[in-house]
């Protein structure tokens, strides 16, 4: 098992970050264009124990494998989940926001893979994705912040 781990600071309260961190929309927002998941169906209330699945596609068009969710842990400032699909047999993500004031967060990503003979290809893509998500997450986050966005619960 290997482990990778991104933390960065966001200009949000802990709560206001992890509640977008459970919307599909977000994890979409976060890896274009590389990744996509167009038939990624999640119910409307998530609770420990939930799983999913569905086709990820390299930038939008190109068939990837099937790549599996369970939900293991939700608090109000921490998600953990186990994943797993492809030649990937373990991808433990745990994400956590921890307050530094009434609104800010440090966010970090920490995974834990098990990724047999593409140990090295695995954790070079997870470092980069990483990179980029939290890339997008720090902008998106400085436009919240700034009150250009209104936040809406689905439904």
């Amino acid at each position: 098992m290997s482990k990778v781990t991104l933390t960065t600071t966001l200009p949000l309260p802990a709560t206001t970050a992890c509640a977008l961190a459970y919307t599909p929309e977000l994890f979409e927002y976060l890896v274009h264009p590389f990744l996509s998941t167009p038939n990624l169906e999640l119910p409307q209330h998530l609770e420990p124990g939930m799983a999913g699945s569905a086709r990820l596609w390299w930038f939008g068009i190109i068939p990837a494998w099937h790549h599996h969710l369970r939900l293991i842990e939700m608090s109000p400032t921490e998600i953990r989940t186990e994943e797993w699909g492809g030649s990937v047999r373990t991808w433990n993500h745990r994400l956590t926001f921890e307050p530094l004031t009434d609104t800010s967060c440090r966010y970090t990503d920490e995974i834990e893979i098990d990724d047999g003979v593409l140990g090295f290809g695995t954790r070079a893509f997870a470092q980069l994705m990483f990179r980029w998500r939290h890339r997008r997450w720090r902008a998106l986050a400085r436009v919240l912040a700034g009150g250009a966005l209104e936040l809406r619960p689905a439904g």
